[in-house]
């Protein structure tokens, strides 16, 4: 069992060295869910005194006004044989057998974090104690309670040190140790008060009455420890602490608890409590509860800690692997990067993931609509037939059939086509922007790297607007070039027409009969409408070909290009990482 408060004391260890102790920091907190016992009390209560007297030691500052100014995590080790000696966690290869040095380190470690002046700090020193004269035990020391700031202290320092002390005895594992002086009214105690306001129940709180050969003749403090003034769920402990006369003269502890001893096995009022009174019970009942607590802890311990394990691997695993420091190295880790997030692109074309389908959809739905609404039958009504076969047979009428006429009306309708088709070109091209910011953001590895994440996404979206002008280019040329050259087989397969058009004596302007322009349109339309649905089958093989496939083929090839004329200092602003990343596991 006693192994178990060192493992304990290991793993406190272990969260101050990593910036843990139970505020907010960069790692899951495991100080909150170790049992721990804190010693609170008011100024002036004898805690300090009662702390030493369960080490065995004079080795705490003393003076007037605040002398703990930073939470002093006691780990005591009982040893079998040998001299006792401390060791601080900041100082781990220095052994203290001089506990006055002990005293002098508590003192200037404490002004290496806050300064000289009289400011506190939650950032706790831990100092580990081994002697044959211990028990396994470990205590936290806090801030003595006080009801007025002193010169060169904050207005604000009452309300801060109680503040400090209520974050560590709120925690459900915290075990409280009340320190009281018994020449003082309990109704007045500040680490009473304060308990009672977090374990109002008193079921984690043990209260010590100090100061008990102190009081007033006449008066005892039975009543206490006998718990009827004040219950608790453990029975009240007496001590008797040394005098100030006594520590002026440097009287050795282990005759200052010998004292104790024959101090409550001779009062008479006290006689009867005297087997569970005086600091060396106080220090064994201690040591055995909170092996008893450790005990039931454990397997939440261990939950906790295998969640803390796998949680940080996860966060190092998005953080990604460390870069090389040398330029092949940063160029590399660039190239790996850019690598996967062209596998992931690739992928959302290639329909392993969701988004490349919505360029069907363009194909499929959005083309053959815009095809549509252009209505070349309303562009081929009779009114404009005539107007436009009358206007290009000009002052002289055609002879056969109005080869010019029919020209102009083609072309009239296949130029209206180009609309569509820009139309397309421009929906792929959002699509394949979209896509670009999907694979972007599922690109785990250019979270890490924000400058890196933006240099590629601006090169992919120039990329694609280089690819959207070629494809404009090529697509528009298809529907062209149907304007340049018609297909005669088409024509060649018309019956052809006898009448010529009606009678030669009436006006040019008149000289075409409705039917005959009406065969006309029908015959225009006939064609518009072929080379629309070949246009229809052809500009999504010119999108394809120009955007879709050159996108899968090169898009970052401009960047891999640039990048290789970067120098070192150029590649490592590329792998710049997230300020506030770097923050964030940096203030832990």
């Amino acid at each position: 069992m006693e192994n178990l408060i060192s493992l304990v004391n290991k793993l406190q260890r272990a969260c101050t060295a990593l910036g843990d102790h139970g505020e907010e920091s960069a790692l899951p907190t495991l100080w909150d869910s170790l049992p721990a016992i804190a010693v609170v009390g008011g100024q002036s209560s004898g805690k300090s005194s009662v702390l030493e007297s369960i080490v065995g030691k004079d080795f705490l500052p003393r003076g007037s006004g605040i002398v703990t100014r930073r939470p002093l995590v006691l780990q005591l080790h009982k040893i079998d044989e040998g001299r006792e000696y401390a060791e601080f966690l900041h100082l781990p290869r220095k052994r203290f057998t001089d506990f006055a040095a002990v005293r002098k380190e508590i003192s200037d470690e404490t002004d290496r974090e806050t300064g000289r002046s009289k400011q506190i700090s939650s950032v706790p020193i831990h100092l580990s104690i081994y002697s044959p004269n211990v028990v396994n035990l470990t205590l936290i020391d806090l801030p003595g309670l006080t009801k007025v700031a002193v010169e060169g202290q904050p207005d604000s320092i009452v309300s801060d040190i109680e503040n400090m002390v209520r974050s560590f005895i709120e925690k459900p594992n915290c075990i409280i140790l009340a320190i009281s002086p018994a020449n003082q009214d309990l109704a007045t105690s500040d680490a009473i008060k304060i308990s009672r306001e977090v374990d109002p129940k008193g079921e984690r709180t043990f209260g010590v009455l100090t100061k008990i050969d102190l009081m007033d003749k006449g008066t005892d403090a039975v009543d206490i420890l006998e718990g009827k003034s004040y219950r608790l769920q453990f029975p009240w402990i007496g001590v008797v602490n040394r005098s100030q006369a006594d520590i002026n003269k440097s009287v050795d502890m282990i005759a200052a608890r010998r004292r104790e001893k024959e101090y409550f096995a001779n009062t008479p009022e006290y006689k009867h409590l005297a087997h569970r009174m005086g600091s060396e019970h106080l220090g064994k009942m201690l040591s055995k509860h909170l092996e008893q607590v450790i005990k039931s802890r454990i397997p939440g311990i261990q939950s906790l800690i295998n969640k803390s394990i796998t949680e940080l691997e996860s966060e190092l695993s998005r953080l990604g692997k460390p870069i090389a420091a040398d330029s092949g190295g940063k160029l590399y880790a660039i190239m790996e990067i850019c690598r996967i997030f062209d596998q992931i692109y690739k992928e959302h074309l290639d329909g392993v993931r969701a988004g490349g389908e919505k360029i069907y959809n363009v194909f499929d739905n959005q083309l053959p609509a815009a095809l549509k609404r252009l209505q070349f039958d309303k562009h081929l009504s009779m009114e404009n037939v005539r107007k436009l076969i009358t206007e290009a047979d000009g002052y002289q009428p055609h002879l056969i059939a109005p080869e010019q006429g029919y020209r102009r009306l083609i072309e009239s309708c296949l130029v209206s086509i180009r609309g569509p088709a820009e139309a397309a070109v421009d929906a792929v091209h959002s699509i394949l922007k979209e896509l670009v910011h999907k694979a972007i953001n599922e690109t785990i590895e250019l979270k890490q790297y924000p400058t890196l994440k933006v240099e590629v996404g601006n090169a992919a979206f120039d990329s694609l607007e280089r690819m959207r002008d070629e494809s404009k280019k090529a697509t528009l040329k298809l529907v062209d070039m149907e304007c340049s050259y018609l297909t005669v087989d088409f024509f060649r397969k018309l019956p052809q027409d006898i009448e010529k058009g009606g009678n030669p004596t009436h006006s040019i302007f008149d000289r075409y009969n409705d039917s005959y322009l009406r065969r006309i349109g029908t015959t225009v339309l006939s064609y518009v409408n072929m080379v629309s649905a070949t246009l229809r089958n052809s500009i999504p093989k010119s999108v394809v070909y120009c955007q879709v496939r050159e996108a899968k083929r090169s898009l970052l090839d401009h960047f891999f290009t640039e990048l290789g004329k970067k120098e070192g200092k150029q590649l490592s602003t590329l792998l710049d990482e997230d300020p506030a990343v770097m923050e964030h596991y940096t203030s832990g």
